[in-house]
């Protein structure tokens, strides 16, 4: 899966190729194993880190994915980032979570 535009609660947040090329490389380390590459998403969405454009919907998606894997900090940060998010925002990033996970249940079924 490569994420080339994120539709954020504002309008399109496209993301620079520094940004793309690291969500690839996150996912390509989750698929590895690494349960951190989801939590280091979140991290790069609500900071606007590593190419990535801040987009809080995408920060909380990403930490509650992290989080319902047993990322206990990634929890915490979710919490953190739904108390700078309207409750549509916060339904956005959960329902964009269970699409998410559905479709990774699906590759793998």
């Amino acid at each position: 899966m490569v994420l080339t535009s994120i539709e954020g609660g504002a309008g399109r947040i496209e993301q620079s190729e520094e940004g793309q090329a690291t969500v690839a490389e996150y996912l390509a380390a989750y698929a590895k194993g690494s349960l951190d590459a989801l939590y280091d998403l979140g991290v790069a969405f609500s900071t606007g880190s590593h190419g990535c454009s801040v987009d809080m919907i995408e920060a909380h998606k990403w930490f509650n994915i992290a989080a319902s894997k047993g990322h206990e900090e990634a929890a915490w940060c979710r919490a953190d980032v739904s108390e700078e998010m309207t409750a549509r925002e916060i339904a956005e990033a959960q329902r964009r979570a269970r699409e998410w996970l559905l479709d990774g249940q699906r590759k793998v079924a």
